[in-house]
């Protein structure tokens, strides 16, 4: 068996709409040993190690009917074992994660293995560890036919006990675990920024950022109060709130002193330390006070230490959020209960029977262990691990009562008296935080401290939400919700408008339209492209950066109001989307290009990649109804509304959703030309002329005209006004410096030049239309490429397609070769137009870039067009206009009238032919069309 390749998704991918872990595997031998063959040792064996198991439905949707499957027929494969145990390993590590899908690849043996996951470390090495196990369980002779050998002194539980271990250093602690379950209920976004405890709620310019329960609004000098516990002290002593008496030492004797002085019983802890380190109570004599004392150095930042009286009385913590008293809880140090017959050691074991106890922040409470402090304890009362306590008889394990230390909590929110409701509110609101936790003593939190006395120990930022979320008694109290409250007012925003992009071509174009037409509406942009990440129109990361990296530089930039996120198929595949949702996403086409790559051999599997995109769309999907691989996106869509794009005005399906109502832009021939309307409810709205867009050249550069009609549709769809689209697509062109390799034209030279990335048939197509539909009087030339990764009949496909369109031919390569020959690509282009029919003596081969182009220009005459499909497209724009030929004078045309007329279009209606198993569906959102297809199995 063995892992062929592997994917961390860390959004929606084509497996789910969050995030999951794919690995393809082969496992060659194994497919002749399903579970069954594999026998009762490795069931049973299965079994033993993870009972837990038990609760898996699988397929049966029920208890134990993963199991049923183990024992079935011929049972399951080690496949899909794989994948429940993975998901039942980070189970028991405290990660809520329930999905996963085992399917075969097509090959025999091979597998797509797919399960959920929270934390991408954790996921992965659940996958490993799981994997050991099964290879640990399996038959000797199953094992000795494996390539990779398994370990003879494999521990399943220690392993277990490191992977815990691990999982907790890398999962949200509980109190950040709380703060993002509050903010998911709320539906506001969050991104971990880092591998801690770091996290920002809300994107763009209205994100809010916590680390564990410090939040971006809490004060620094808040904190820095609350660190010095003689600040704190002295603060709240001067304001009249009940605190013990407190002295700073430097030394043993001076603390020995200082106890003295207060009077014994005393407590020793650092100056600066959390969750009760270094902290002793209830000193009673000089050596204890000097242990301790060197004990609280060990866990403080420097080398003050304090002495203060001692008083009694139950341990409560009250937390205090936006100066309310949100939850109360009583601590209780960890303890165990003698029986009169079972030892301290075995009595510890017992107590960690309990399945709400666990490895560190794994569970509500933390296990119980006899460490160096236990041990002091019990050598104090002349105990050691081996004495039996009497029946009924108390025993404190710890001085302090820390959960994360084995404590236990309960809630007594509703119980506290007013007084000590407004003690803990007033000593919060003097240290100055936002969060805050009061460590406050009494014997009976219902009675006034005024009354019965007691006292703060502590005052605390970035206090602890477990004891609260999740007490040991009592109510649950929603402590997280309040913070996401005070963060997040209501009516308050959390989410930017975010656009998603996505198609074969037209992508960029299409995201640097929109970016236009929103900044002209008074936004400040982010967005992806094929060229960078820009923010508000600057470039602030250059290169391809499409993926779900980009998204989220777009996504926690505090100064965008605005996303648009260009989302190419590489990235879908890689890793998925880098955000959970979009408000409106757009599918340009879906035509051939990568295919062969990554296990895309078909249009139809790339609709399926590109598809996520409009599966996460909220509120609208944009659509090109001209392409039925587009058009049969809308049956997966969740949205509030589908909005067609169509060049044909009879469209009979988009027709039909007019007429209900449907949302749908149409390019619509007029006396002045052809003019983008919209329709909205019934309404006919003239947008724009398509001559008035420079981008379009006058409305020859069909593929631009399409790409402004999706831009204005998704502008509408986030109500942006039709006088703000017009302006956007009016001041939008394809220079250079706007939109680099798309669609660039230089008009200096005595002929024409336009400089384009066109990579792939249908962008070819879309060149070479123009170049027919341009006013030429000279001579149509191309310098052509194509990528080397693409498949043979990709580039003669774009060979035969520029024959149709050009006089003059020079084949090239790109920089990249891409694995192929020098001149592999050129060769073929040369070999393909000759089979066309053109003359050899049209056709020349220049592998070099810088070398194509040069002589393209030199061979250029007054007149002509020349056609430059780029690779490095910087450097092809310098040669362009630094090129020395003389200059002619340049043509000029009659700028088309701007007069609208009053009738703008004949109606004409095409019917829309069903072909077989397609049918029509007719809602609220208007029509739409589905595609019959069989349901997978599980």
């Amino acid at each position: 068996m063995k892992i062929i390749s592997s994917n961390v998704y860390v959004g929606p991918n084509v497996y789910a709409n969050f995030p999951v872990i794919r690995h393809q595997i082969d496992i060659g031998e194994l497919e002749n040993w399903p579970s069954v063959k594999l026998g009762e040792g490795f069931i049973n064996g299965l079994i033993a190690a993870l009972p837990t198991l038990q609760s898996h439905g699988c397929s049966y949707r029920e208890e134990g009917g993963f199991l049923r499957r183990l024992k079935e027929d011929e049972g399951t494969w080690i496949g899909h074992i794989w994948e429940h145990v993975a998901l039942e390993l980070q189970h028991l590590a405290g990660s809520d994660v329930t999905y996963g899908k085992t399917r075969s690849s097509g090959k025999l043996g091979c597998y797509d293995v797919v399960y959920q996951y929270k934390q991408r470390d954790v996921g992965l090495e659940a996958g490993e560890l799981g994997l050991r196990l099964l290879k640990h369980l399996m038959p000797k002779v199953v094992q000795d036919a494996l390539v990779t050998a398994t370990s003879d002194d494999f521990d399943f539980s220690e392993e277990l006990h490191d992977f815990i271990r691990m999982a907790q250093r890398k999962e949200f602690g509980p109190s950040t675990g709380s703060l993002v379950s509050a903010a998911e209920a709320r539906d506001i976004p969050w991104l971990r920024l880092n591998n801690y405890s770091l996290v920002q709620f809300g994107h763009g310019k209205y994100q809010k950022r916590i680390q564990a329960t410090i939040t971006s609004e809490t004060k620094h000098i808040a904190v820095e109060i609350s660190c010095d516990k003689e600040d704190t002290h002295n603060l709240l002593n001067d304001l009249g709130l009940p605190v013990p008496q407190q002295i700073m030492v430097y030394g043993v004797p001076q603390a020995i002193r200082a106890a003295k002085k207060i009077g014994y019983p005393v407590v020793v802890k650092p100056l600066n330390a959390n969750h009760g380190r270094g902290v002793t109570i209830n000193l009673l004599s000089d050596e204890q006070v000097g242990i301790a004392f060197e004990e609280a150095q060990q866990f403080g930042t420097g080398k003050a230490v304090l002495v203060e009286s001692y008083l009694s009385g139950f341990d409560h913590r009250m937390l205090v959020v936006n100066n309310e008293l949100v939850a109360v809880a009583k601590r209780v140090p960890g303890n165990v209960v003698g029986d009169g017959k079972s030892t301290i050691s075995e009595l510890v074991d017992l107590v960690n029977l309990d399945p709400r106890r666990g490895i560190g922040h794994e569970k509500v409470l933390t296990r119980l262990e006899l460490d160096n402090q236990a041990l002091r304890l019990l050598e104090e009362a002349d105990y050691d691990e081996n004495t039996i306590l009497e029946e009924g008889q108390l025993f404190y394990l710890r001085s302090t009562a820390n959960l994360s230390t084995g404590g236990t909590s309960i809630d007594v929110t509703d119980i506290v008296h007013p007084d000590n409701r407004d003690m803990a509110v007033r000593a919060i609101k003097a240290i100055g935080l936002d969060i805050g936790g009061v460590d406050f003593l009494t014997e009976d939190i219902s009675k006034s401290y005024k009354e019965i006395g007691g006292g703060i120990c502590e005052c605390n930022a970035a206090p602890g939400f477990r004891m609260h979320v999740a007490p040991s008694e009592g109510k649950p109290r929603d402590v997280s919700g309040k913070v996401m409250d005070m963060l997040f007012p209501l009516g308050s925003e959390a989410r930017i408008p975010v656009a998603a992009i996505t198609g074969t071509n037209g992508k960029t174009t299409t995201s640097r339209m929109l970016a236009s037409i929103v900044k002209s509406a008074g936004f400040t942009t982010g967005m992806t492209s094929t060229d960078g990440v820009y923010i508000d129109g600057h470039l602030t990361v250059k290169g391809d950066m499409t993926g779900p990296t980009s998204a989220q530089i777009v996504l926690r930039d505090p100064s965008v109001d605005f996303a648009i996120l260009e989302t190419a198929r590489g990235g879908i595949l890689k890793r998925g989307l880098g955000y959970t949702e979009s408000n409106v996403s757009a599918c340009l086409n879906v035509t051939a290009d990568h295919l062969g790559l990554r296990g895309i051999d078909t249009v139809e599997q790339l609709a399926k990649i590109k598809r996520v995109v409009v599966e996460v769309a909220k509120d609208c999907v944009v659509l090109n109804a001209d392409d039925i691989l587009c058009l049969q996106m809308a049956d997966y869509c969740e949205a509030e509304h589908i909005f067609y794009v169509t060049m044909n005005p009879g469209h009979g399906l988009v027709r039909e959703h007019i007429r209900r109502g449907g949302l749908a832009a149409v390019l619509e021939k007029g006396i002045n030309g052809d003019m983008i309307t919209i329709y909205d409810k019934g309404a006919h709205i003239p947008l724009l002329w398509t001559h008035l867009i420079p981008a379009t050249i006058e409305g020859k550069a069909l593929h631009n005209v399409q790409n402004a009609m999706f831009a204005a549709a998704m502008a509408y769809s986030f109500k942006i006004s039709l006088e703000d689209i017009r302006q956007g697509l009016r001041i939008f062109n394809t220079s250079f410096y706007q939109a680099p390799g798309r669609l660039n034209i230089y008009d200096e030279h005595p002929f024409k030049v336009i400089l384009d990335y066109a990579h792939n048939p249908a962008a070819i197509q879309t060149i070479t239309d123009l170049a027919l539909r341009l006013d030429i009087t000279g001579k149509r030339r191309i310098v052509m490429a194509m990528p080397g990764d693409r498949r043979d009949e990709d580039i003669i496909e774009a060979a035969n397609i520029t024959a149709e369109g050009f006089d003059s031919f020079i084949c090239k390569a790109d920089d990249d070769r891409r694995r192929r020959g020098f001149d592999e690509v050129p060769q073929l282009l040369k070999q393909t137009l000759l089979a066309a029919g053109i003359s050899e003596s049209d056709i020349q081969v220049i592998p070099s870039e810088e070398e194509a182009i040069e002589s393209a220009l030199n061979q250029c005459e007054k007149g002509d067009l020349l056609i430059i499909l780029g690779d490095d497209i910087t450097r092809c724009w310098k040669q362009i206009v630094h090129f020395n030929a003389e200059e002619g004078d340049a043509t000029t045309e009659d700028e088309p009238s701007h007069t609208y007329p009053e009738k703008l279009y004949e109606p004409i209606e095409h019917k829309f032919e069903l072909a077989e198993g397609q049918r029509l569906v007719h809602d609220e959102r208007g029509v739409r069309l589905i595609v019959e297809h069989d349901e997978e199995s599980d």
